[in-house]
């Protein structure tokens, strides 16, 4: 795993723990956040490819959009 990757995925999990307490929410023990954020820097890096954005943009709309749920 490269280090931009990395990067990405801590990002990942510090704005999931973030929502998750400002949501009131309890926060998922680590290897579950870590499930969650290479699942949503996949996510982000597949929509990147398709429409030409910015990964850390598609990160931050993907992260927003699990608060609606």
């Amino acid at each position: 795993m490269g280090f931009v990757r990395r990067q990405e995925e801590r990002l990942a999990i510090r704005l999931l723990t973030w929502q998750y307490q400002r949501m009131n929410h309890p926060v998922p023990a680590s290897s579950e956040l870590e499930r969650l954020a290479q699942k949503l820097v996949d996510d982000a890096h597949r929509i990147a490819r398709e429409r030409g954005r910015n990964v850390i943009e598609i990160i931050k709309d993907l992260i927003s959009d699990i608060k609606k749920d």
